[in-house]
C-alpha cells in the first residue's frame, strides 16, 4: 500500500521535463524492474536554481522522482549531494519494500547530475 505523499506524488509530479541547457544531467537505470530516470540540474551560485527529471517506471519510481526534484530545489551542491535514499523514503512516509531499489534511483541520479556539473565547471575552470 503506498502513502498518500507516494499517491500525490505520483498523481501530480513535480518538476517534470527537461532543461535543454542544463548544467548537470545525470542518468540511472535498473535493468531488473525496467526504470529509468534522467535528471536535469542547473545551477546558479553553487546552488541548484532548477531540477528537472523524466522517468520511465512505475508508480513509486515517478513518486520518487518528484520528491529528490523538491528536495534538490534550492539547495547548495553539498546539501543536495547529502540527499540519500532513506532521506526520499522517509519524505515520502514510506515505500513498500519491493520499491525501496526506486528510492536509491532518485538519489543516484541526482547525484549523477551534481558530479556531471562539477566535471564540466573543473574542465571550464582549467580553460
Amino acid at each position: 500500500m503506498y502513502s498518500k505523499k507516494v499517491m500525490d506524488h505520483f498523481m501530480h509530479p513535480r518538476n517534470v521535463g527537461e532543461i535543454k541547457d542544463a548544467d548537470g544531467i545525470g542518468e540511472v537505470g535498473n535493468p531488473v524492474c525496467g526504470d529509468l530516470m534522467t535528471f536535469y540540474i542547473k545551477v546558479e551560485n553553487n546552488k541548484i536554481k532548477d531540477v528537472k527529471f523524466k522517468t520511465f517506471g512505475c508508480g513509486a519510481a515517478i513518486a520518487v522522482s518528484s520528491m529528490v526534484s523538491e528536495l534538490a530545489k534550492g539547495k547548495t551542491i553539498e546539501e543536495a549531494m547529502k540527499v540519500t535514499n532513506k532521506i526520499v523514503v522517509g519524505e515520502l512516509d514510506g515505500l513498500p519494500s519491493q520499491k525501496l531499489h526506486c528510492s536509491n534511483l532518485g538519489a543516484d541520479a541526482l547525484h549523477k547530475a551534481i558530479k556531471n556539473y562539477l566535471e564540466k565547471k573543473k574542465d571550464k575552470d582549467k580553460k
